[in-house]
């Protein structure tokens, strides 16, 4: 984010703006009072507030220079003229010729006809734009950038009065009606599973900030320097003696948030604003102010996520600044809790990480934002993306959240409260049932034993080998240790993760799938342009090999920390024998470099593909003659191969993975395999549920990778299947052109006693 200087913002207006706001006079004849000022100060004709009202309306509540009798009667839509365009885009305009505007929206009851240019800005509180703040001339006038700066200023100060609760009684968002107090369903997006049941604690920190204007700027930045210190030496004993202080992808976050509390220019925007004559509290709350309304409206994913970090920042800074106290639950000694945030960065959990911790809700998130990763981690139940459940949730209330089904319950009845009480039972001792089978084989009735290994993308995945009694890892997404860097690790970094792995494993085998990234799986340190369909477009291998050196790294890596151990690579998204052989040189060309310079090698090396492009089984048999083993990638192979976006959910329920469509292509790639006498795998989705993997069973696959969790349930199953039966009764299903044949394969199940 490019860094924007503050100028020398006149310390006069502030002043006058600090001494209205603490006068007599209710908050209303305050605001008039307060629109005068700015007008006589910036030489204006017409200074103009708007707040914002329920239902993304902007209503004008005050005006120096506009028809008196146009106050609480005009009123905006978000998106509807030039107030309603700095609202909705968070950003400030400046025009000389207001008028020209596309998005100038003419209110004859104003009276403003008369006036030409504009210069306005939005008025934010906690990033959120609660309001507009405006200046008009009647002459063209094309105003300076540092008369902006000083309108966004005095906004930030303004937010302290439009937000106080004065100017909008609360009832207009929490109904007296008691209607707020009802029970409440939000869906959300899967973070990180489980269920989890508490009273809900909201993630508010708030410092009330007394004094706008310093009166001594050097004392004030000598408070904000030694408020940073504390910082800084309070993060380093809490992420020093916190259980994630081990290895692992998390710990790479909090050592990526750390940074980003060092970071040089975020604290010199600061001490610049202190400069001009802030104190430090509102320099802090303004340039946070400025980077949420940026990084809120970036396109890029990551750079959104890294707005929870500096959040997070500035809160600890504001809490030292003011003395205040880290967030704890206040619902009662003992109490579980569910915290509901809008948004979190991950050192934020750890203040309320205990034993009564049950779940995470979250406004915003997606999978690989910071906190959601160090939730795995702790295995916190988070559900994300749940709208308006800031604002819809009260302190205290009950809530259930079921991550599993990214589903949030507040204030459930008790016949709900029930229903989950059960559901949490019977999932303990689902798991204390799975946990019986962790040292027994993945074998059927019959004596078939099928391999069952786990997906992993984090170090601390590694864990669920010992714990679920896998056989092995066959799957690590090396690409996720990438997407939570603030930039691209090192090969010794690298390598030191994928040694690490090695040493976990224990002599399990790990099978390492090389950099899956591009499409939505944007590296936070590339520039990229936008695809209308990522999921087919500059992805995957294709990457890799527009990039060769990124891959010749990366497999620099691999190789050494496998030294004197297997090293089992595959690559993805194959689509083509000429894209395997390009990258199968660069293996063969890191490996002859290595051995050229002494080094340690592994003692044996194996080399696969992703078999998860449909054009890729046109070329199976030159593609057998070339590989060690091939991965039958369900998720990719599966849209493309009925073009349909698995992201869409108006395809979500239109096909379906157990048809016969998708059994004819595994058996040609099955009996392709066989005869090449190639080892051939199962990941992905469908084959971490036990009734679709009972159906690849069924085909004749004997080898899986699936998530952690679905190891006990689809052992489980296994254990519980006779082959035989299912083998033939797959055999009158080969010719159907039935849409699926789910329900046919459910009802064997439940007659043959096979656990699903």
């Amino acid at each position: 984010m490019p860094h924007r200087p503050v100028s020398t913002i006149p310390r006069r207006l502030l002043a006058r703006v600090r001494d209205v706001m603490a006068g007599a006079g209710s908050a209303a004849e305050r605001l008039e009072r307060i629109a005068a000022v700015i007008a006589a100060d910036l030489v204006a004709e017409v200074c103009s507030v708007y707040v914002r009202r329920a239902g993304d309306v902007m209503e004008l509540f005050a005006t120096q220079g506009l028809n008196p009798d146009a106050v609480h009667n005009t009123r905006l839509r978000m998106d509807e003229g030039l107030v309603g365009d700095i609202a909705a885009n968070a950003r400030p305009l400046a025009l000389a010729d207001a008028r020209q505007h596309p998005n100038f929206a003419y209110r004859p009851e104003t009276g403003e006809e008369i006036y030409q240019s504009l210069m306005g800005v939005p008025i934010l509180r906690g990033g959120r734009v609660i309001g507009v703040l405006a200046v008009q001339n009647k002459t063209r006038r094309s105003y300076a950038e540092e008369e902006v700066e000083t309108l966004e200023t005095v906004a930030m100060v303004l937010a302290e009065l439009v937000a106080g609760g004065e100017l909008i009684e609360t009832d207009e968002f929490f109904p007296a009606d008691g209607t707020a107090l009802l029970p409440l369903r939000l869906e959300g997006v899967i973070l990180n599973g489980g269920l989890g049941a508490g009273v809900a604690v909201l993630h508010q920190p708030q410092f009330r900030v007394g004094n706008l204007v310093a009166e001594d700027p050097a004392l004030e930045l000598e408070r904000l320097r030694r408020a940073v210190t504390e910082m800084r030496g309070a993060l380093d004993t809490m992420l020093g003696s916190t259980e994630l202080a081990g290895r692992g992808e998390h710990r790479a976050v909090l050592e990526t948030y750390r940074m980003i509390a060092e970071d040089a220019g975020w604290l010199a925007r600061i001490e610049e604003a202190v400069g001009t004559g802030l104190t430090a509290e509102t320099s802090v709350q303004m340039v946070h102010s400025d980077i949420r309304a940026r990084l809120g409206k970036a396109p890029d994913q990551y750079l959104r996520e890294r707005l929870y970090d500096f959040e997070d920042l500035a809160n600890r800074l504001l809490r030292h600044l003011t003395k205040g106290e880290p967030p704890r639950p206040e619902v009662g000694t003992g109490a579980d809790v569910i915290v509901v945030a809008r948004s979190m960065g991950p050192a934020q959990l750890l203040d309320y990480h205990g034993p009564s911790l049950r779940g995470l809700v979250l406004e915003e998130g997606s999978p690989t934002m910071h906190v959601a990763i160090v939730a795995r981690a702790l295995d916190i139940p988070v559900v994300g993306q749940a709208k308006e459940a800031f604002t819809r949730i009260e302190q205290g209330d009950p809530i259930l959240v079921d991550g599993d089904n990214a589903v949030v319950l507040i204030r459930p009845g008790e016949d709900a409260q029930n229903n989950f009480a059960e559901a949490m039972r019977a999932i303990a001792q689902r798991r204390a049932g799975f946990a019986t089978l962790r040292d027994l084989p993945a074998e059927t009735r019959d004596g078939e034993r099928i391999s069952l290994n786990i997906n992993a993308g984090l170090l601390t995945d590694v864990r669920f080998l010992e714990d679920t009694g896998a056989d092995g890892i066959g799957l690590f997404r090396t690409e996720i240790p990438f997407m939570v860097r603030a930039a691209f690790p090192s090969v010794e970094a690298q390598r030191v993760l994928y040694a690490e792995i090695l040493d976990q494993a224990q002599g399990k085998p790990v099978l390492f799938r090389t950099l899956d990234v591009g499409g939505d799986k944007a590296l936070p340190y590339w520039k990229h342009a936008q695809s209308e369909n990522p999921a087919m477009g500059w992805r995957a291998i294709r990457v890799s090999l527009d990039r060769p050196a990124m891959m010749r790294q990366q497999i620099r890596a691999l190789i050494g920390a496998a030294s004197g151990r297997a090293l089992r690579v595959m690559f993805p998204m194959i689509a083509e024998v000429s894209e395997f052989d390009a990258a199968h040189e660069i293996l063969k060309r890191e490996l002859e470099r290595a051995r050229a310079r002494g080094a340690e090698m592994p003692n044996a090396v194996e080399v696969g593909a992703m078999l998860e492009v449909p054009s890729l089984v046109y070329q199976l048999d030159a593609l057998l003659s070339r590989v060690d083993f091939v991965s039958v990638g369900t998720n990719d192979l599966f849209q493309f191969l009925f073009a349909s976006d698995r992201g869409d959910p108006r395809l979500a329920e239109r096909y379906d993975f157990l048809s016969p469509i998708v059994f004819a292509l595994l058996r040609t790639v099955l009996e392709g395999c066989r005869a090449a006498d190639v080892p051939v795998s199962v990941c992905g989705e469908a084959a971490s549920r036990p009734l679709d993997a009972m159906a690849i069973i069924g085909l004749g696959f004997r080898n899986f990778s699936v998530p952690p969790p679905a190891v006990g349930p689809t052992k489980s199953m296994i254990r519980s299947l006779t082959l035989g039966p299912l083998t033939s009764y797959l055999e009158t299903l080969a010719t159907l052109t039935h849409h699926s044949v789910r329900e046919q394969l459910r009802e064997f199940a439940l007659d043959h006693g096979v656990m699903i």
